[in-house]
């Protein structure tokens, strides 16, 4: 199809959208005519409009005034480099000016590639592509590079400091309780070096080098520090390293330490009160001595719901334990599944001995003579009596409903890395040079700390607003 303006014998002009079926022309829409130049142009704008628009969406310009068509004419000659991303800059630069990165001596650069890890979480190529396209800034890609060699040696310092004294002023002036955490970050490659290594990796990845990350946050999952560890370490021995190196930077005190049960080892507990603090952890209690645990089961089956009871270990350890009906549904249902499975795997004769282990499920297998393998119902029977529970381990003397309290705080850090994950796109890593790793994971920090401001302006003001990945 195609516009034809037709003037007529009357000296006007009409126009007309043409279609050519079977050899021969067709008028398929006459939208009018007349002598007048701005309503001829108005005519032949809806005429184009029509062949541009086979759905019959509303167009942009509906309504053709001669201020209208300026509009038109204005936009019909801008290019995609002529149009502005306004809206990332106006909240999170704000945001970003409002914590105080504006001070840091590369604040410009970084600043824009924090917004754009916010706003556009991909490669630093197409970082330089947003950058340009939305924002008008012509960067190379060598620009960002080497800006990322320097950034952590040279800026990391003053922007964890920028980061810690913010959460700090909006904690009170002071911080009584932190959370530690770790997850692995892995790697679209398959050569190792000092820093990229494979070990277990969370993100189920374990053919693939990873690189480890600690990080501390304190209420409401407000970013106090973090630190990068090799692939293959232990993440028990990560948790002393990270408070020592906070409290020794910024004169942090001794704060409570609440962690998840996989830093609760004699070792790691041992060093904890060593160094003078005070910790909350998840508790294995299914581990504990027998005679740890028949205590728990007898005491336990008085528990109401949310109801908590104090254990005191021989070693001075309190084991707090609550009850919960949503949690003991949870543990019968996953444990359904769990026996489901293994059954499946029984009548297609893939289990052997091979696979009677304490990991997971498989604890209910047992050997049935000497080469058949069989569920053990026995073994079942016993697991169901912990449906539940839970566990907390404390030095601290804090009530047991304040121990459960802090320690349900936990999954802030465990949203911290959600978000790290999947709204800002941190992993999988491309990078290959340690300190480029390494800046990347600052552009990151600062763009959580960031993202957990927006989110504190947004429940203070009632909004009901969240923040989300589709920002």
């Amino acid at each position: 199809m195609f516009v034809r303006k037709l003037k007529n014998r009357s000296g006007s002009f009409c126009v007309q959208v043409i279609a050519k079926y079977a050899g021969k022309y067709k008028v398929i829409k006459t939208f009018g005519s007349t002598k007048n130049a701005d309503q001829l142009e108005q005519l032949l704008l809806l005429a184009k409009q029509y062949v541009s628009n086979p759905n019959n969406q509303l167009p942009l310009f509906s309504t053709l005034s001669k201020e209208d068509l300026a509009v038109k004419n204005a936009f019909e000659h801008l290019s995609n480099f002529n149009i502005r991303t306004v809206g990332p800059e106006l909240i999170f630069g704000k945001l970003f000016d409002a914590i105080g990165f504006q001070t840091v001596a590369c604040g410009e650069l970084l600043r824009h590639l924090v917004i754009a890890r916010l706003s556009y979480p991909l490669s630093k190529l197409k970082t330089v592509n947003y950058l340009y396209r939305y924002q008008g800034l012509k960067l190379s890609e060598d620009t960002i590079y080497r800006f990322m060699d320097k950034l952590n040696n040279t800026y990391k310092k003053q922007i964890e400091e920028i980061t810690y004294l913010h959460t700090r002023k909006l904690l009170g002036g002071k911080i009584v309780v932190v959370f530690y955490d770790m997850t692995t970050l892995y790697f679209e490659a398959e050569d190792e070096d000092d820093l990229r290594k494979i070990g277990f990796s969370k993100d189920g990845k374990f053919q693939q080098p990873q690189i480890m990350i600690g990080l501390l946050v304190g209420k409401e999952g407000l970013p106090i520090g973090y630190d990068i560890f090799a692939g293959n370490k232990f993440e028990g021995h990560t948790l002393l390293p990270v408070l020592k190196k906070v409290e020794k930077k910024y004169h942090i005190g001794k704060p409570i330490v609440v962690a998840d049960s996989a830093l609760l080892s004699k070792k790691n507990i041992e060093d904890l009160v060593k160094a003078g603090y005070q910790y909350i952890l998840g508790a294995r209690i299914k581990n504990e001595a027998e005679e740890i645990k028949d205590a728990i089961l007898t005491e336990a089956k008085t528990l109401y719901e949310n109801e908590a009871l104090k254990i005191i270990k021989s070693d001075g350890i309190k084991l707090i334990i609550t009850y919960s009906r949503k949690r003991s549904r949870k543990d019968a249902h996953n444990r359904e599944t769990g026996i489901k499975k293994l059954k499946d795997r029984l009548r297609s004769g893939k289990l052997t001995k091979e696979h009677i282990t304490n990991r997971g499920y498989n604890k209910f297998l047992t050997l049935d003579g000497e080469i058949s393998v069989a569920i053990d119902e026995d073994k079942i029977k016993k697991d169901k009596e912990w449906d539940g529970l839970k566990g907390y381990a404390t030095n601290t003397k804090m009530s047991p409903e304040k121990v459960v309290e802090y320690y349900n705080h936990l999954w802030q850090i465990e949203q911290a890395f959600r978000i790290s994950k999947t709204d800002l796109r941190i992993r999988p890593i491309f990078h290959r040079l340690q300190k480029r790793i390494e800046a990347h994971i600052c552009i990151a920090f600062v763009a959580y700390a960031i993202i957990k401001e927006l989110e504190r302006l947004l429940r203070k003001g009632k909004t009901g607003l969240s923040v989300s990945a589709k920002w």
